[in-house]
């Protein structure tokens, strides 16, 4: 009601300010009023000067992420299932990454090339039939020229075949949290079985910059000679914007043009997600469109510290009266640059809190609320142990509980 009685003031207030005739008020006396009016505006819907609307992109599905706060800036059609086509090839590299830093194989490892590899259509690193290659240059083949042949390869090397590798791949696609997404093959050649979502391909993009920063810098190499022919990283923003460092282009006539990017500016990463763009240039525009929005509009503050203090509450029954509570990892948030002092912080206990508790045991949550949208939810902690009171103390307490409930 409030606000309905404040949008009627301001549409009187609008009226009368813009009704022509100014019944003889100058130009300059118009503005004033008109600039009152929008003060006014402003006074009634505190942070709506600064609600800055994401840009309009066009593709199928689109996602924003930041990597540090793990906040979507911006989505849609996020968790729709698409063909990935060449985005697979994110997967292919990071299960790759992984037996590496498990020690079940290494760069070095020499793999003889079949023949399912080499007959491999679309993009190519052109590796030769019954020839050895080596683990390292498959992979630069894999991430920098997009080859389906190395894909083959490399998925042959780890399990045995592709059908064995594509189910390591769903495994890793569980255990990332990619619940909309069903790996058939590890190029990413057309099949009706093989999908992901912009919101899974983000995840398992997100775990190989945090996971394998070593590397995860191949993404931005512009280019790669293998077998004296050197091809272009198909990743055509490398060149446009140097904050980009990754990651990787897709196309097929079913998935259209898609593209996932990352980009680093000032501290923080983003990660953008275009699928099912028109064009390749359609999926650059779109790109840059989503990085730089994300970057200009927002910025990103850490909240709360792993074992700072946010409150010392009531404990009962315990060797002390009193419990400090804070949060089991640092909290970091990316907000709106003028919404600031619209963070604010909610904590929810559950109470009564009764010892015996121990460090780190989880006894509420953290909501970190913008106006009234809940930008993320974080578990609360008990900072320290707290042993049960003696029989006197846990009898004096029990007495009193029952009084308070």
């Amino acid at each position: 009601m409030i606000m309905m009685h404040n949008m009627q003031r301001l549409i009187i207030l609008l009226r009368h300010t813009l009704q022509p005739p100014f019944h003889g008020l100058n130009q300059r006396s118009t503005m004033l009023r008109l600039l009152l009016a929008t003060l006014f505006l402003f006074s009634l819907f505190p942070g709506a000067a600064f609600a800055v609307k994401a840009p309009t992109v066009n593709a199928s599905g689109y996602l924003l992420l930041d990597v540090e706060s793990g906040q979507v800036l911006s989505e849609n059609n996020a968790d729709s299932r698409l063909e990935p086509a060449s985005l697979t090839k994110i997967m292919t590299a990071h299960i790759v990454f992984t037996e590496i830093k498990a020690g079940r194989i290494s760069l070095e490892d020499m793999v003889l090339i079949s023949e399912k590899a080499w007959k491999m259509t679309g993009s190519k690193m052109f590796i030769e039939v019954n020839k050895q290659v080596s683990v390292e240059a498959l992979l630069l083949g894999l991430i920098i020229q997009s080859g389906n042949d190395a894909a083959v390869a490399l998925a042959e090397h780890v399990a045995g075949s592709e059908e064995a590798f594509a189910e390591l791949m769903n495994k890793h696609a569980a255990q990332l949290g990619m619940h909309g997404t069903n790996f058939v093959n590890s190029s990413g050649m057309p099949d009706k079985n093989h999908y992901t979502t912009p919101h899974d391909i983000a995840l398992v993009t997100e775990s190989t910059i945090i996971e394998f920063p070593e590397y995860y810098k191949w993404y931005a190499e512009k280019e790669y000679t293998f077998n004296k022919i050197t091809q272009p990283n198909r990743n055509r923003l490398l060149w446009r914007d140097e904050s980009v460092d990754g990651v990787k282009t897709g196309h097929t006539q079913a998935a259209g043009f898609c593209l996932v990017s990352s980009a680093k500016r000032d501290g923080s990463r983003l990660i953008a997600v275009i699928m099912g763009t028109k064009s390749d240039s359609a999926r650059i525009v779109e790109s840059r469109k989503l990085l730089n929005w994300g970057f200009r509009f927002f910025e990103t503050r850490k909240l709360f510290k792993l074992g700072e203090e946010l409150k010392s509450v009531k404990i009962w029954k315990g060797e002390t009266d009193t419990l400090s509570v804070g949060v089991s990892d640092d909290v970091v948030i990316r907000y709106p640059r003028d919404m600031k002092d619209q963070l604010k912080a909610n904590l929810s206990l559950s109470t009564p809190l009764e010892a015996p508790l121990s460090k780190g045991q989880k006894i509420g949550t953290v909501d970190i609320m913008l106006d009234d949208n809940q930008l993320k939810s974080v578990p609360l902690i008990a900072l320290q142990d707290v042993k049960e009171a003696g029989i006197f103390g846990w009898l004096v307490d029990s007495v009193l509980l029952w009084f308070e409930e």
